[in-house]
C-alpha cells in the first residue's frame, strides 16, 4: 500500500551531497535530518567538508545502528549521491540493511518499485544525458515502478502531486522547480495516453 502520496523522500545532505530514502518513513526522516545536522557539525569542526567517502561511510553507520528495530521490519534503505570534488565526479551509493554502502555506476533504484524501475532505466539512461533529459527519464521510470508496484506512487497531474527531483553538480545542490516537475509529469502522462508502455529506447548501430 500507499502509505502517503505527498511526502518528500529527497533531502539536501550538504552542498554537494543529497539522500533518499525508502523503507519506514519516520525512521527515514530522522536518518536524513540527522545526517545533515552530522555533516553540519563535521565542517563546523574540522573547517572544512568531510569527503564523500566519509559521507557515505558515516550514513553507513547511522543505518547500522537501527539494525536491531531493522530486524523487526523497520528498515530504512537509503541512497546516497554527491558530486566527489576531489576526483571532480558525481557518485551513487546504495546500501543493505546492516549499512554497507555500494558504488553503484550510471544510476541506481531504491524502494518497493526499484527492481521496475531500475529496467526502465536500462533502456533509457545515456551517460551524456543533460540534467533535464536525465530528470525526465527518471520521471518515466517512476511511472513505470508505479503502473507495476502497488506501493510505488507515480505522478499525480489530478491531484497535482509530482515527483521531487534534485541534481548535485560541481555548483552544488539544487533542488528541480515544482512548476518544471509538473510540466515534465503533464509530458510523461500525456505521452503514455497514445504509447501506454512509454517511449522505446532505440538500438544503437
Amino acid at each position: 500500500m500507499i502509505s502517503k502520496r505527498d511526502v518528500d523522500k529527497v533531502f539536501r545532505s550538504d552542498e554537494f551531497s543529497a539522500v533518499a530514502i525508502a523503507g519506514t518513513l519516520g525512521l527515514g526522516l530522522d536518518f536524513a535530518s540527522l545526517f545533515q545536522v552530522e555533516l553540519e557539525h563535521y565542517e563546523k569542526m574540522e573547517g572544512r567538508p568531510l569527503t564523500l567517502m566519509g559521507k557515505a561511510h558515516r550514513l553507513g553507520a547511522l543505518i547500522r545502528g537501527n539494525l536491531g528495530a531493522a530486524m523487526q521490519g523497520l528498515v530504512v534503505v537509503p541512497l546516497l549521491v554527491g558530486y566527489d570534488q576531489d576526483s571532480g565526479t558525481g557518485r551513487i551509493f546504495s546500501y543493505d540493511p546492516v549499512g554497507g554502502p555500494s558504488e553503484e555506476r550510471g544510476f541506481y533504484t531504491i524502494g518497493s518499485g526499484s527492481v521496475f524501475a531500475k529496467g526502465a532505466l536500462k533502456k533509457l539512461y545515456a551517460e551524456d544525458m543533460s540534467a533535464e533529459g536525465a530528470v525526465a527519464c527518471c520521471v518515466q521510470a517512476l511511472y513505470d515502478a508505479a503502473d507495476d508496484d502497488s506501493a510505488t506512487g507515480g505522478p499525480d497531474v489530478v491531484r497535482r502531486i509530482y515527483p521531487v527531483a534534485a541534481t548535485v553538480t560541481d555548483e552544488g545542490f539544487s533542488r528541480v522547480p515544482e512548476a518544471e516537475m509538473a510540466e515534465i509529469a503533464q509530458q510523461v502522462v500525456d505521452g503514455r495516453m497514445g504509447s501506454p508502455d512509454g517511449p522505446v529506447a532505440r538500438l544503437r548501430d
